[in-house]
């Protein structure tokens, strides 16, 4: 048997069909009946994994830095970067890496190295499940992608992915400001303006608990996590009598829906079609 986790309680699949196990109630809302239109999908560790995005990017790096005065191979230089990395280090990767291999630098050099980074044609595919499902939603819904992240970088990976055929619009928040990258409302508000949608009649799809749902729950999105096994941000939406250290585990911050993989999504959309989504919840799925 399947699960998937809904609202932090059991939604369990048994050929094809799902069932809600005691939703939780939300205040002072009665229950409104909506049918998804439009998916908004996010980018990173999303559609793809960005690990992969992380390691073309090391490789280039690693050839800008080769050329540095007295510096070991490129290939050395990669496997310094990518230890830091592995080893959780995700804000000083490259001057650890330096310091590592015995390189002398500055800040004008961290920054040259960040800029090839960000600036860098990435070596990344859109995974096989990713393009089945896009190809499979875009015939049935309205498409959009919203992603956080350095204009540049973000627009290279969509490029590289080949997906901008599927979407209706694409919001990249960095043009907004940096202010308004997740979890601020405002570009979810301009995408709903744009495509002329209720978010109500929305689905979010994402993957990073700490800032990606708190704006489209708010709204009034369906929010669904894709759990991805190559994730780098490796929270999950919190289930009941979760306290684990660290962890904001707060409603707001959970997606109302969590799936072990994108190939989930689609069921999951035709169940919502099928019968529509309660916004409001307090009685179960099945209930009149």
């Amino acid at each position: 048997m399947d699960k998937i986790i809904v609202n932090r309680y059991a939604l369990y699949t048994t050929l094809g069909k799902f069932y809600v196990v005691d939703p939780a109630p939300t205040k002072n809302k009665g229950p409104t009946e909506v049918m998804i239109t439009t998916v908004v999908f996010d980018l990173d560790d999303t559609l793809y994994d960005e690990v992969d995005y992380c390691r073309s990017g090391f490789a280039a790096v690693a050839e800008m830095a080769s050329k540095l005065p007295k510096t070991p191979s490129a290939g050395q230089i990669f496997d310094a970067i990518w230890k830091h990395f592995a080893a959780g280090n995700r804000k000083t990767t490259f001057n650890a890496a330096l310091e590592e291999l015995g390189i002398a630098y500055d800040d004008k050099t961290i920054q040259q190295l960040l800029r090839a980074y960000r600036n860098h044609a990435p070596q990344i595919t859109l995974p096989p499940d990713s393009g089945d499902v896009l190809e499979e939603l875009s015939a049935k819904y309205v498409l959009a992608l919203l992603t956080d992240g350095f204009l540049p970088a973000q627009r290279l990976k969509v490029r590289a992915l080949g997906i901008e055929k599927y979407f209706r619009c694409i919001l990249y928040t960095e043009q907004l400001g940096r202010e308004f990258w997740k979890p601020s409302p405002v570009g979810f508000e301009k995408l709903l303006a744009n495509l002329n949608v209720k978010p109500e009649s929305a689905a979010y799809v994402a993957d990073n608990v700490e800032k990606d749902f708190i704006a489209p729950n708010k709204l009034g999105f369906v929010t669904i996590q894709i759990i991805r096994p190559a994730r780098i941000h490796t929270s999950t939406s919190p289930q009941p009598g979760d306290a684990r250290l660290g962890v904001d585990t707060s409603p707001e911050r959970a997606a109302r829906y969590v799936i072990d993989g994108i190939s989930r999504l689609p069921a999951l959309l035709d169940e919502f079609a099928r019968r529509p989504v309660r916004q409001a919840q307090g009685k179960r799925a099945g209930d009149g």
